[in-house]
């Protein structure tokens, strides 16, 4: 009843990637659950509806909780919201849980909304922050020295001229504007063809990487899933691109036992008690019909494990491969 009134008040409600395959692969959804990536509340829905007794949502961005007061009270305490990151989600939790999602990078809505500095193609402020504190992408431009810039652009977004690019923004600096930043970025890489991609989706998607430190949190909160899940609890987590992908992909198979020995001219590594059987054999990717619909999730990829009662475990930043940058402040 609860449920049907949160949808009657919101009648068109978001429909996030691989929630069909997420639900399927985590089923039966019971129990206490974590969204940690809130959102448009699209996979908190999900579980509330198939069978989740309480679900906790959790984001950054205190705008996307503003938004859900329309609908979430329909659900009644089975919805809890609150401001922070993924990484903190067992204080959030405040015990044991059934589950946990990670839908990983920058919300769609966060990108079509021009004043919080996320597009390349809309006009707005140089911002880039995911929450509501500390230093912006503005900041990381305009004050970075060109090395600096150009290790976050080669690192977080792979982007091969990052050298030349790093010497452009400095050279131009200062920025305050989306769209000054992508025609300077543009200058530097040859003309876009048909079917590729902007040339500044890279260096963008490396700013905002480096504003949000997103694989750092990305490391601490598979940290904090695995030490608040219960024997039999699921981790489902959607990635958006490789990079992000081989740091969970590279978590489940040193948490599950699944790393091979490499070569037989190296030393032994310790048995490893695995933490995690893994659900998904490999990445679950979206199916054309839903690519058809949501051109963005052509990307996507979703990886699932389950829970052992082995004791929780560490994965190191540096075996998790984390980019470079990333490493910079590591335990």
């Amino acid at each position: 009843m609860a449920a049907a009134a949160a949808r009657r008040t919101d009648p068109a409600p978001h429909v996030p990637v691989l929630l069909g395959p997420l639900l399927a692969a985590v089923a039966p959804v019971a129990g206490l659950w974590v969204d940690g990536t809130f959102g448009a509340g699209g996979y908190a829905r999900g579980l509330l509806e198939a069978g989740a007794d309480r679900v906790i949502g959790i984001d950054r961005d205190p705008s996307v909780l503003r938004m859900a007061e329309g609908w979430a009270g329909g659900y009644g305490d089975r919805l809890t919201l609150a401001q922070g990151t993924f990484s903190d989600l067992e204080r959030f939790a405040g015990g044991p849980v059934d589950g946990v999602v990670l839908d990983l990078g920058v919300s769609s809505m966060q990108i079509d909304q021009a004043e919080r500095g996320f597009s390349f193609q809309k006009d707005g402020p140089l911002d880039m922050r995911m929450g509501d504190e500390g230093p912006t992408a503005a900041d990381l431009v305009n004050t970075g020295g060109e090395a600096e810039i150009a290790d976050i652009l080669f690192h977080y977004g792979e982007e091969r001229a990052a050298r030349r690019i790093a010497r452009a923004i400095v050279a131009a600096r200062p920025f305050t504007r989306t769209l000054q930043l992508a025609a300077v970025i543009e200058r530097c890489l040859p003309r876009q063809k048909p079917g590729q991609s902007h040339p500044a989706t890279r260096s963008f998607q490396a700013i905002r990487i480096a504003v949000n430190d997103e694989f750092g949190q990305l490391a601490e909160g598979l940290a904090a899933a695995e030490r608040a899940l219960k024997p039999g609890g699921r981790l489902a987590v959607v990635t958006f691109h490789s990079l992000e992908d081989r740091i969970v992909k590279r978590f489940f198979q040193l948490r599950s036992g699944a790393e091979g020995q490499g070569s037989r001219h190296a030393p032994e590594r310790a048995q490893v008690v695995p933490a995690f059987r893994m659900l998904t054999r490999r990445a679950v990717a979206p199916d054309e019909a839903e690519i058809a619909a949501n051109p963005r999730a052509r990307s996507a990829k979703l990886r699932v494990g389950m829970r052992t009662d082995a004791p929780a475990g560490e994965a190191p930043r540096a075996a998790l491969g984390l980019p470079k940058p990333a490493q910079k402040d590591h335990r």
